[in-house]
């Protein structure tokens, strides 16, 4: 059996190794060194708001999934959703309803969110500083 760190470590291990292609691919580590404080500085939901409406292209009305921003909130997304953190979610369907599901949890499911993903940013920002980006 694996320590949650040990979960952690795994799973952005294999996502970090799983990009192909991304925007920016050099700026990726000092973007991810700098996520944890833009959560603490800011607030978890205010974070990942600001993340999905950067990767959001006005003119084709999608999110672009190889912006760096993207990448990041996806992890995100799929790290919580694969510890049942947060209720409800489908983000295979539409990515912002993550957004709306944690504008609407009760604070001790907010902050026990916001406190997994500060652990788990850990370990992406460790690997991607490392260079441990794409296959």
């Amino acid at each position: 059996m694996k320590t949650m760190g040990q979960q952690r470590s795994a799973f952005a291990l294999q996502k970090l190794k799983c990009i192909q292609d991304i925007d920016d691919k050099d700026k990726f580590a000092s973007f991810v060194a700098g996520a944890p404080a833009a959560i603490l500085q800011n607030g978890f939901g205010q974070a990942m708001a600001f993340w999905l409406a950067k990767a959001w292209d006005k003119k084709g009305k999608q999110f672009k999934e190889k912006d760096k921003h993207y990448v990041l909130y996806s992890f995100i997304m799929e790290w919580l959703n694969k510890r049942n953190m947060i209720d409800r979610m489908d983000p295979e369907k539409d990515p912002k309803v993550f957004v709306t599901t944690i504008s609407n949890i009760d604070q001790a499911k907010y902050l026990a969110a916001q406190q997994e993903t500060l652990k788990f940013l850990e370990w992406v920002k460790r690997y991607a500083n490392a260079g441990i980006i794409g296959g």
